[in-house]
């Protein structure tokens, strides 16, 4: 079992940045981390990933050029926010997957999540 806690959520004006912390447990047995968002009445949306041990990314397409994740320690990864938009709102998850996946944005595919952090950039 793989506890995930994320931190760093908040409420932001537009244009600004943020950034989000995912420490995990244990990631020995995973193969990617990742970055998932929901918005109220939306459904969950995949922002971006990290295979773990190989370091290679993957972003949705709304954050391409202003989200970037990176790997702090072997236990925790950033979601480094930059340039927020109004439709950033949204609660903030952070997932582990055990299994490889020829898609990585495959929300199914991650087993642990962690509690989410909720990211409010007014319009």
């Amino acid at each position: 079992q793989v506890q995930l806690v994320e931190s760093g959520g908040g409420l932001v004006q537009a244009g600004g940045s943020l950034r989000l912390s995912c420490v995990a447990s244990d990631t020995f047995s995973i193969y990617y981390m990742a970055w998932f968002r929901q918005a109220p009445g939306k459904e969950r949306e995949f922002v971006g990933a990290m295979r773990w041990s190989l370091g290679r990314l993957y972003y949705g397409d709304s954050v391409k050029g202003r989200f970037t994740i990176s790997k702090y320690t072997e236990t925790t990864m950033y979601l480094q926010m930059n340039s927020l938009k109004p439709e950033d709102t949204a609660v903030y998850s952070c997932a582990a997957s055990p299994i490889w996946s020829t898609d990585p944005a495959t929300p199914t595919d991650y087993r642990y999540w962690g509690q989410g952090t909720q990211v409010t950039v007014p319009s």
